[in-house]
Order: structure tokens, then C-alpha cells, then sequence
């Protein structure tokens, strides 16, 4: 039998939440997280109803130096396709409406609990951005580390873009540089479907308890499928195996040097970043997309500590709408709390 209290609101769990005038307290949310890579994802609709397919050139033609008198064979080119399915993230909250309606405050009370279901969704789907894996929960979309899990080259072409800040115990972190774009890195839903996070208000509805008896209740509903798109890995790259306890002294990662290296594994980036663009032609590059990186805050603490050092060129606080930035090289370097500080080493 399941435990009371464990999925349904009760009297306790009301009584915590009012102030001694029994208004609906304020609510210290003590577990929310700062996750700037959801404001910034471009999500684009996906081509099949599961995801979005994506078709990537895998080789070149190859001319041949031709002999007076001789002939050359013919070439093409290959392709190959990739899906990347979405996940469904679904759920539902219940309150006794007896517990809801106490004291009047229905709408108040119900607001405060979708706000945190709001909020532990928000969190899950970060988390899945990053660290998601298809391979161990086909339930789920895979995320970025899985992509670029190896530094090792001869195990993955994703290994050219994966940079190793040197820990080798398991008090690491990454930093991440993506590029949100059409054709390199973006966020999906399927097709057909609507994107974002819904919420939708059921009312009121009889449901049954642990025993199987009826009682009357609020109902909401809350469902977001997403998936994630890497259409071009070379407009990703992670700087792993920083070791959060070893950010200063002599063993400290040099993450100016990382970050430099980084930014020159991508095929293009902005000028202030990189001199060396694509080959492809202006418009390409064009729509290319937005390059991005995101750090925990324990590493963005680091980042900010150094953007304040007078001697420091290429690390800088900026202002953009009134929030302060720190941008490197003019690239926004945003806070992603989903970004673990117990990563192992990536080997």
C-alpha cells in the first residue's frame, strides 16, 4: 500500500502551507534552479510524429588526376540519416477539493502546487538536455553527454570536440558551447504536436484512493515533448573534467586555455571568437545560429572571480537589458544549475 501522504496532498501538508492569518503562504522555493539553457533552446518543429530526422553528408567525391588518352572513373558523394525521438514528459496533480476549498483560498492554494510542478519539470528536462540517455531510458531524449562521452577520437568523431580540464576523480564538471541553429543544435517537438510545457486545468473530478473509494478532487494535468537535435556535431563542444575542488592553485585547469580551444573546434563562430570561419559561403555561415556556453555557478563563480581581474582581456562583464553577462571573447556564458559537480572522468 502506498504511503499516505506520498502523492496526495493532506491536512498536514495544508496547515504547512498556510500564514497564522490562514492566507496561502509566500513559499520559499528552496529547490528551484537558475537553467538559462531553456530560454535560450530554439525549438523547431520536427519532420515525423516521434522526432526529426536529419541527413548528414558522410563523404565527398573524389576526382581523379587524369591521363591524356585515359578515362576517369565516375563519384558521388554519401549521406546517411539520423533520428532523434522526443520524449513525453506527463504528470498529474490532485488535490482533495475539501483540502483545496478550506478557508476559501481554492485558486490560491492550487497556484501555489502547479508552480512547483511548473518548476520540477522545468528542472527534469534541463537536466535530460544535458545528461539524458535513450540508450538506458528509452523513455527519455537523448541530452549531450552521451554525444560527447569519450575524449578518445578513435571511438567517436565526437572526440574532436570534447577538451580535458585534467580531473580524474569523480568532482568534475563541464563547461558546454553550443550553437543553437537550424542546421547545427536545436530543440524539438513532433510533428503535428504543440511545443512547450501545457497546463491544463481538468476541474473537478471523482477519483479513488489506495482502497479503491471515491472522493472528489482537483485535477491538473501537465505534459512537455521535447526531444534534441544535434544536426551538426562539430557546433558543439565540452570542456570536461574540471574538478570543482581544484579551481585555484597550481593544479587548477586552465579554463582561458580550454575555453580558446573550444571555440576553435567550431566549424564557425563570431568573429570576436575565432578567425577561422567554414569553408561554406557567407549565407551559410550566416544562419549558422547563436553560440552559447553554460557553466554550474560554482564554475560561472570562477568565470566572474577572473572577469574582474584588471590584467584579464578576454574575460568580461557586460550588460544586456539590464542583467549583468559574462561573455568571453563576446560570447554569453549562461548558468545551467542542471550541470553536475559529481561527473566522472571522462576518458
Amino acid at each position: 500500500m502506498a504511503t499516505i501522504g506520498a502523492t496526495a496532498l493532506t491536512y498536514a501538508d495544508w496547515a504547512k502551507r498556510m500564514d497564522d492569518g490562514y492566507r496561502v503562504a509566500s513559499i520559499i522555493e528552496l529547490l528551484s534552479q537558475t537553467n538559462e539553457i531553456l530560454d535560450d533552446m530554439l525549438v523547431m518543429e520536427g519532420n515525423l510524429p516521434t522526432g526529426h530526422k536529419t541527413t548528414i553528408r558522410t563523404g565527398l567525391p573524389q576526382a581523379t588526376w587524369r591521363l591524356l588518352n585515359a578515362g576517369v572513373p565516375n563519384a558521388k558523394s554519401t549521406t546517411a540519416q539520423i533520428v532523434d525521438t522526443c520524449g513525453n514528459l506527463e504528470t498529474y496533480a490532485v488535490i482533495d477539493k475539501d483540502i483545496a476549498d478550506l478557508n476559501g483560498n481554492t485558486a490560491e492554494f492550487r497556484l501555489s502546487e502547479v508552480k512547483a510542478f511548473l518548476e520540477g519539470m522545468s528542472q527534469q528536462v534541463a537536466a535530460t538536455l544535458i545528461y539524458g540517455n535513450q540508450h538506458t531510458n528509452p523513455e527519455r531524449f537523448t541530452g549531450l553527454a552521451p554525444r560527447y562521452s569519450t575524449k578518445t577520437t578513435s571511438n567517436s568523431q565526437t572526440a574532436n570536440n570534447v577538451l580535458d580540464g585534467g580531473g580524474t576523480s569523480s568532482t568534475n564538471t563541464s563547461i558546454w558551447g553550443v550553437t543553437w541553429g537550424n542546421d547545427t543544435l536545436h530543440g524539438t517537438f513532433p510533428k503535428g504536436k504543440i511545443t512547450g510545457l501545457q497546463h491544463r486545468d481538468m476541474g473537478e473530478w471523482p477519483v479513488t484512493d489506495s482502497a479503491g473509494n471515491t472522493y472528489q478532487a482537483y485535477r491538473d494535468h501537465f505534459k512537455w515533448e521535447i526531444g534534441l537535435v544535434l544536426r551538426d556535431w562539430r557546433y558543439a563542444f565540452r570542456v570536461a573534467n574540471i574538478d570543482v575542488t581544484q579551481l585555484t592553485g597550481v593544479s587548477a585547469a586552465n579554463l582561458i586555455n580550454l575555453l580558446v580551444r573550444g571555440l576553435y573546434r567550431l566549424p564557425t563562430a563570431p568573429s570576436t571568437a575565432s578567425a577561422i570561419q567554414t569553408s561554406d559561403t557567407p549565407e551559410v555561415r550566416a544562419n549558422m545560429g547563436r553560440v552559447v556556453m553554460y557553466a554550474n555557478r560554482v564554475v560561472r563563480t570562477y568565470l566572474d572571480l577572473q572577469a574582474m581581474n584588471k590584467t584579464n582581456v578576454l574575460l568580461r562583464l557586460e550588460e544586456f537589458d539590464g542583467k549583468v553577462v559574462t561573455t568571453f571573447r563576446g560570447i554569453p556564458i549562461r548558468t545551467c544549475d542542471a550541470i553536475l559537480n559529481n561527473e566522472a572522468q571522462v576518458s
